[in-house]
């Protein structure tokens, strides 16, 4: 079947009252980031609707990367008809027949916004049922869960048809909730915070801090392809790596073995906050889970947040581990995660670090480091690209991870 359209239906945008065409031009930018890689295509947002012309693209492929785009709540690829009857009747069965099996269930359901149009909705879903019945005597009129929904959608322009409607990804457009910082580790956790933070209409940036020689460019590349992971959702997502080695050097020669951990994640935050001022961010993201490791204790994230007022979100701090890893393997990142690269966060890892640290003795400890020379030398050695949903990219850093495992 050559689909004229896809017809997108929005999701919670229905509730944003006097913002709902702000919330609408977002979604239409992130949708045209999204489907950058068809240049056919013509985007028509609508208050109701948003209209996706494919002018000959493939329909499979605009929706697969569709089905990651935030704010949708469904779409359904559609038949574009004439507002006559006898076209209609024509392009009824052809769908019909390319899409429904012999001997379905089925009923019809119109919507009608050209009230000019010389049928109501009753008499249509009646004109189109009666045509039915006599072209298709297999198919059994279901008004109850039946097989499939023919959608008759009847609007100025033209008359829309379609028996597919797809679950889209829910949530909100990214960017209508703000702009945040993700700390972004190699592990599973954090690419999963991310996630829920887009879903919740955030954009985020990833901040990764890195330590050569003691992590790897393996451990990098692994990072970046999380972040790919994530570009479709939004198109792409900047990713900002920041030099760590000098800041885990000091903290592991001047502070006792079981601050280590503590005192290195205050400053990993204390740098994610100074990114956040200078890029206009509004909150921190991560990945932690209460209870997960030892500096996730809330005693831990109480001594750890003290060096900042900057409100920190934790997506999955109540998911169990199982709840997790579930959700990454779902949005395709749990295989990347558990590549066996170490980043920074366990390098010069103490075998016994304090689950119960004092923020008092963290603060006493920091005394015995550069704490404002170590931030303004990583801050000056922060490097900034922008990871796209790009196919190239994606392959090239998966080959390159698959040569070295």
């Amino acid at each position: 079947m050559q689909y004229s359209e896809i017809m997108v239906r929005y999701g919670e945008l229905s509730t944003k009252g006097k913002n709902r065409q702000s919330f609408i031009g977002r979604l239409n930018g992130n949708v045209a980031k999204a489907l950058h890689e068809f240049p056919g295509l013509t985007i028509r947002p609508k208050r109701d609707r948003l209209h996706i012309e494919l002018n000959g693209e493939d329909a499979d492929a605009v929706m697969a990367r569709l089905s990651q785009v935030f704010g949708i709540q469904s779409f359904s690829p559609s038949l574009a008809v004439e507002k006559d009857m006898t076209k209609v009747h024509e392009q009824v069965l052809a769908l019909m027949n390319e899409t429904v099996p012999e001997g379905s269930s089925y009923k019809v359901n119109t919507r009608r916004s050209d009230h000019e149009f010389e049928l109501d909705t009753n008499a249509m879903n009646l004109d189109v049922g009666d045509f039915l019945s006599d072209a298709r005597p297999d198919l059994v009129v279901k008004m109850k869960d039946p097989d499939f929904i023919l959608r008759v959608e009847v609007r100025r322009e033209a008359i829309f048809l379609s028996t597919t409607t797809i679950k889209g990804a829910g949530g909100l457009p990214v960017g209508t909730a703000g702009k945040a910082m993700l700390m972004l580790s190699g592990g599973i956790d954090s690419p999963v915070a991310g996630y829920y933070a887009l879903k919740r209409g955030v954009e985020i940036e990833m901040v990764h801090f890195f330590s050569p020689p003691y992590t790897s460019d393996n451990a990098l590349a692994k990072a970046k392809e999380l972040t790919a992971k994530l570009a479709p959702y939004v198109g792409g997502i900047k990713f900002i790596q920041v030099p760590f080695t000098e800041v885990q050097e000091e903290v592991k020669a001047k502070v006792p073995e079981g601050y280590l951990m503590t005192v290195q994640r205050r400053m990993m935050l204390r740098l994610t906050e100074a990114i956040a001022q200078q890029r206009d961010g509004l909150a921190i993201f991560n990945g932690e889970s209460v209870g997960q490791v030892a500096s996730q204790t809330l005693e831990s994230m109480a001594a750890i947040n003290d060096v900042t007022t900057m409100p920190i979100i934790r997506p999955v701090a109540t998911m169990d581990k199982n709840e997790i890893i579930a959700v990454a393997e779902d949005i395709d990142t749990y295989d990347l995660s558990i590549m066996p690269f170490e980043d920074c966060c366990t390098i010069f890892a103490p075998p016994a670090p304090k689950t119960r640290p004092k923020t008092d003795r963290a603060r006493y400890y920091e005394t015995k480091i550069d704490v404002d020379g170590l931030m303004a030398r990583a801050l000056e050695g922060i490097k900034i690209t922008e990871i796209k949903a790009s196919d190239q990219f994606m392959n090239q850093a998966t080959d390159l991870i698959a040569e070295l495992l």
